[in-house]
């Protein structure tokens, strides 16, 4: 009788102490047998019963979804200040197809101001341990003339092996692996906008399909390393990576019966000094099937409504390729991560549909391009934030698969610039760009020639808040 009343009075005490947490009510335990009111046995039981009760707790918290959602994101805000008389030939308008903050008053767009470029919110967590999930809208998208549209840019599901991770198969509209550029968050990069010599290769970098990443823990041990330190990092898309896509991109519906294959390897490792390389090679290969459209061949006034007379045309596409064109390309990445200085460069070849203006034809072209990029951190610079100048050049000898028509892009361009990282939540960055490039960004106007070359230099200047 003394026995079980004693082990009444531990319990209650025991349940008084549970409000706290697991460690007060092992502690209470430990001073009950230390004052001779338990038993060591008496105390064991006690502690085992508690830790049954806080698994099973446990295990119900798990399985409610509600404890497993995150939400995180954040907003890009620009504005571009064109230099000198740049672009004002109305003969030759000045337009940039990722930013259309850039231009002057001779653009497509020629009421330029402030722009919200991206404002995106990420939805994400883990549901048990072989699920991980996110989703991904962006509120400042553009339906034709008209911006700040919702548009989905991920929704997808990791179905992991186990709870390790080390394997797993990703299945929806996800980031192609393909480019170190192309999988960096536009929120993490310095430069503007991603070069187009590699986000070429995927529209919006996205598209429906399924991948498998496989990861090792030391490898997601140093992943978590480098994002940690905000050294500019792409995520973990695995050690390797290898899938099948639509191939059209994201957002567009697939246009024939032909799945488009992608591999990636990459490979991370840290010196004795504590310097951080990575090195990767990534290659797909697939049929693409670009859109048509009329554009102003020669500039001249006379607008025709016929498809190919006049100024205006619309470009042919052989039978034999209607359903797609060959696009393949292999690329190489380098990563020398900034501690404190930095260099990133990729380059990429390949095959793809481009505009024959000659011929006013579609035809099979090849491409090459990359960039290189050198950096310095300043971490925490006398108080006032880090630091991150950089330069970058870039360079595209290709066409842009997925704009109307699939014209030309010939990009030697330079950009020197400085991002500023205020605090966590507020980035400012700011950058000198001089482009010589060609114009993506269609008028179908009488008297400008579409997709010709121009030379500016803007500068460029963005606030990102991150919440």
């Amino acid at each position: 009788m003394y026995s079980k009343t004693r082990m009444l009075v531990a319990a209650a005490c025991m349940t008084f102490a549970s409000f706290a947490n697991a460690d007060n009510t092992t502690d209470l335990v430990q001073a009950l047998v230390s004052k001779g009111v338990l038993t060591e046995e008496e105390g064991a039981l006690l502690n085992k019963g508690h830790a049954s009760e806080i698994e099973v707790q446990r295990k119900k918290e798990k399985k409610h979804w509600t404890g497993h959602v995150n939400i995180r994101g954040y907003v890009q805000n620009r504005v571009t200040k064109m230099i000198g008389d740049d672009g004002d030939d109305l003969a030759n308008p000045v337009d940039l197809w990722s930013d259309r903050s850039v231009g002057t008053d001779s653009s497509i767009n020629p009421d330029k101001n402030f722009l919200i470029r991206r404002a995106r919110v990420i939805i994400f967590g883990d549901y048990g341990d072989h699920l991980s999930y996110y989703i991904q809208p962006d509120f400042a998208s553009s339906a034709g003339t008209t911006g700040s549209v919702a548009q989905l840019r991920d929704a997808y599901g990791d179905i992991n092996f186990d709870a390790t991770k080390v394997h797993r198969i990703r299945v929806g509209q996800s980031k192609v692996p393909y480019g170190f550029e192309n999988l960096q968050s536009s929120s993490n990069r310095l430069a503007m906008d991603r070069v187009d010599a590699m986000n070429s290769a995927v529209r919006d970098e996205r598209d429906i399909g399924a991948f498998y990443y496989y990861t090792p823990t030391n490898i997601q041990e140093l992943f978590e390393e480098i994002s940690k330190q905000g050294l500019k990092h792409s995520g973990n898309y695995g050690l390797l990576g290898a899938g099948f896509y639509n191939g059209q991109g994201a957002n567009r519906a697939e246009a024939n019966d032909n799945w488009h294959f992608v591999a990636r390897a990459t490979y991370p490792w840290k010196t004795e000094s504590g310097q951080i390389y990575e090195v990767g090679i990534q290659g797909y290969r697939g049929e693409y099937v670009p859109t048509t459209g009329r554009y102003n061949i020669n500039g001249n006034n006379n607008v025709s409504s016929s498809a190919n007379t006049g100024a205006t045309r619309t470009p042919t596409i052989s039978a034999a390729d209607v359903k797609g064109f060959k696009d393949e390309r292999m690329g190489i990445s380098f990563m020398m991560y900034p501690q404190p200085f930095g260099l990133q460069a990729e380059w990429n070849w390949g095959k793809t549909p481009g505009l024959d203006l000659a011929q006013n034809r579609i035809e099979d072209k090849s491409l090459n391009g990359g960039y290189v990029q050198a950096m310095y951190m300043l971490k925490d610079w006398n108080n006032w934030g880090t630091f991150i100048p950089f330069v970058k050049w870039q360079y595209f000898d290709g066409y842009n698969k997925a704009e109307t028509n699939a014209p030309q892009n010939k990009v030697n361009d330079w950009e020197w610039g400085v991002e500023w990282q205020i605090a966590p939540e507020v980035e400012l960055m700011a950058e000198y760009h001089r482009m010589k490039r060609n114009n993506l960004v269609t008028g179908n106007r009488a008297g400008t020639k579409d997709y010709q070359s121009f030379d500016a230099d803007a500068l460029r200047v963005q606030l990102q808040y991150n919440f």
